[in-house]
């Protein structure tokens, strides 16, 4: 039988990194508010219906940025 293994600490929150102080941030859009309403209901899903609203996001933000090409 092996021994187990010594336990290991827990990382803690992610440092804050330090960000453009000059520039004010550009107000969110829409899109964008609706997006954080969508994650916020995460919590109380299944984890399997996180799937289905992280892809919708990321067929979103696909839309979005294909079109800064165009611009």
């Amino acid at each position: 039988m092996t021994e187990p293994s010594p336990s290991r600490p827990v990382p803690g929150p992610p440092r804050p990194v330090p960000g453009p102080t000059s520039s004010p941030a550009a107000p969110p859009t829409e899109d964008a508010t609706a997006a954080e309403g969508r994650f916020e209901d995460l919590d109380g899903k299944p984890v399997a219906d996180h799937v289905a609203v992280f892809e919708a996001e990321h067929s979103r933000l696909q839309r979005e940025l294909g079109t800064i090409d165009q611009l």
